[in-house]
């Protein structure tokens, strides 16, 4: 489905656990999330703490957005 909407020209940032499987079907600008269960969170953390981890990884894949790449990329 990432390819799909990226061939009708939306960029696409895929927000994931495991980054091979993302390689794996083609998604072009992958930002690495926290894990599996918890993708954008940690629910051991207190709700200040783990907003910052929210707004961090979605700050991440706004800027992946607007980054022009040339084949798959990881944001860090």
């Amino acid at each position: 489905m990432v390819k799909g909407i990226e061939a009708a020209g939306i960029p696409v940032v895929h927000i994931c656990t495991i980054v091979p499987i993302s390689k794996t079907v083609g998604a072009n600008r992958i930002v690495p999330a926290i894990a599996i269960p918890y993708p954008l969170g940690n629910p051991n953390l207190d709700s200040k703490e783990e907003y910052k981890v929210r707004r961090t990884i979605v700050e991440k894949a706004l800027n992946a957005l607007q980054t022009e790449i040339d084949g798959q990329t990881i944001f860090e």
